[in-house]
C-alpha cells in the first residue's frame, strides 16, 4: 500500500495510490486508521507533499556502502556512523532544494529511508520489522565542502531543504534487494541497491534504537550508494527506490 500526503485544494490530507486516484483518508494513518472519506481525487490533479514530518528526528547513516565510502577516500567503520538531521530539513517532492550561502559545493545522496510506526527502544534486529510503519525516498542532501572541513556533520546534513522525502510511504516492501538511483538533469549518477548496504535495515534498527527512542513517524536514512556528486543551481535532482517510486526538486540558491 503507497500512502501519500498532498494538497488539493485546502488543507494536507493523506490518501492511498490507487492507481492513477488517491482514495482519501479521514486522518494521518500512522496515528489513526485507514478510514476513508469516500472521495476519490486524480493524482495528477494535486501537490504531493513530504509524506510525513517527523516529530522528533531524521537519523542518518553515513559510509554504509562500501564503494561510496571507496569513492571519498574514506574507511569503513566498525560500527553504523550516525547523525541527525532536524526535521526542518525536510521537503516534499518539487520543493526546492535551497543551497546556503556559507557552501560552494552541495551533494545529491539518493537514499532508502525508514518510517517508523512506534515509539521504541532497544528493538531487537529479528523483531524491526514490528516498528516499521513504511518505507520512502531520501535525497540526503550535503554540504560536502563543511563536512571536510568541520569537525561535526550538523551543518553539512542539517540545514534546511537537505531532506527531500517523497513520494510516498510504501508500507509492503522487501527492501533486502532494491536499485537505488539518481538523477541530474536527466543524467543518472547513482545505481545501487540495498543489497550492499553494510549494515541492513533490521540492524540499523536494532543500533539507533540503542541510542535514541525512536518515536512513529521519525525517519533512518540508510546511506548512500556511490556514484554521489555536485548539484548547482537551475539543475533538477530526481532520486528513485525500486518498488517505491520517484521524485525530483530543483535546486536554487539563495
Amino acid at each position: 500500500m503507497q500512502v501519500a500526503r498532498f494538497v488539493h485544494g485546502g488543507s494536507p490530507a493523506y490518501g492511498i495510490v490507487d492507481g492513477e486516484e488517491l482514495v482519501v483518508l479521514r486522518s494521518d494513518p500512522l496515528f489513526d486508521s485507514y478510514d476513508t472519506t469516500g472521495k476519490r481525487v486524480p493524482l495528477a490533479d494535486v501537490r504531493l507533499l513530504s509524506p510525513v514530518i517527523p516529530r522528533s528526528k531524521v537519523v542518518g547513516i553515513g559510509r554504509n556502502h562500501a564503494a561510496h565510502v571507496a569513492e571519498m577516500g574514506n574507511e569503513l567503520p566498525a560500527e553504523p556512523l550516525v547523525f541527525l538531521k532536524p526535521n526542518t530539513a525536510v521537503i516534499g517532492p518539487d520543493d526546492p532544494i535551497v543551497l546556503p550561502p556559507w557552501t560552494t559545493e552541495v551533494h545529491h545522496e539518493a537514499e532508502l529511508a525508514v518510517v517508523i510506526s512506534r515509539m521504541c527502544k532497544y528493538v531487537p534486529a529479528a523483531r524491526a520489522a514490528d516498528v516499521v510503519f513504511g518505507f520512502t525516498v531520501a535525497n540526503d542532501v550535503t554540504a560536502r565542502d563543511r563536512q571536510r572541513s568541520d569537525s561535526q556533520w550538523t551543518r553539512a546534513k542539517g540545514f534546511d531543504t537537505s531532506c527531500p522525502i517523497g513520494p510516498w510511504i510504501e508500507t509492503d516492501l522487501d527492501v533486502r534487494d532494491l536499485a537505488v538511483r539518481a538523477w541530474v538533469d536527466g543524467e543518472l549518477r547513482q545505481d545501487g541497491r540495498t543489497s550492499e548496504l553494510v549494515h541492513d535495515v533490521p540492524a540499523l534498527i536494532e543500533y539507533v534504537s540503542g541510542i535514541f527512542t525512536l518515536l512513529p513517524g521519525d525517519l533512518i536514512l540508510t546511506g548512500t550508494p556511490a556514484g554521489v556528486g555536485e548539484i548547482l543551481p537551475g539543475q533538477r535532482v530526481e532520486v528513485e527506490v525500486e518498488g517505491i517510486g520517484r521524485f525530483g526538486n530543483p535546486v536554487v540558491r539563495r
